[in-house]
């Protein structure tokens, strides 16, 4: 008998991006928050809804990760709009999104800036991604990329989706891309 698991995984990730503890105003890292642990590569990815914002404004439908069933995704925490190296990342994004990237790759910024902010943000750098919205930091805490203080950590998960199935008489777990 032949039983499916349908999960996502996250296959590659990157290691924190460079300037980590550098924002201005960030408080010290309390010990709470320090002894997070962000999802090694093999681990299921956490799943999340949040809205988000592209330069028409709020999205109708917020994004959910488990919806996005079949790309790659690519996350990427970062402390705040309008930043020097937020803007700076994120034109790279925009500049290189073919070459870093690829087709059929959905790219998801995600910060604790307003979907008000990211709307101006998208509108006066032309990126063609929306921005996510974690006011809370609640999904930046399950990525172990809540940062210190206000401001998230400035980390790159990719997100690919797997579908695991396990036979009953060999007891073999094979892994293929859905």
């Amino acid at each position: 008998m032949r039983h499916l698991h349908r999960s996502f995984l996250l296959l590659v990730l990157s290691a924190p991006l460079a300037a980590q503890g550098t924002q201005q105003g960030a408080a010290p890292t309390a010990p709470a928050m320090a002894a997070a642990v962000a999802p090694a590569v093999g681990d299921v990815a956490p799943d999340f809804t949040l809205p988000w914002a592209d330069g028409k404004g709020a999205r109708a439908e917020p994004v959910t990760l488990s919806k996005l069933r079949g790309q790659v995704v690519v996350l990427a925490f970062y402390p705040a709009d309008y930043t020097g190296g937020c803007t700076i990342e994120m034109t790279k994004f925009r500049n290189e999104y073919k070459a870093l990237f690829g087709d059929g790759v959905t790219v998801i910024p995600i910060s604790r800036d307003s979907l008000s902010t990211h709307k101006r943000w998208v509108n006066d750098s032309s990126f063609q991604f929306a921005l996510a919205s974690d006011t809370a930091g609640a999904v930046a805490q399950q990525y172990a990329s809540a940062g210190r203080g206000k401001y998230f950590n400035r980390t790159v998960f990719v997100v690919v989706f797997i579908r695991r199935s396990r036979t009953g008489a060999s007891g073999a777990t094979r892994s293929t891309a859905l």
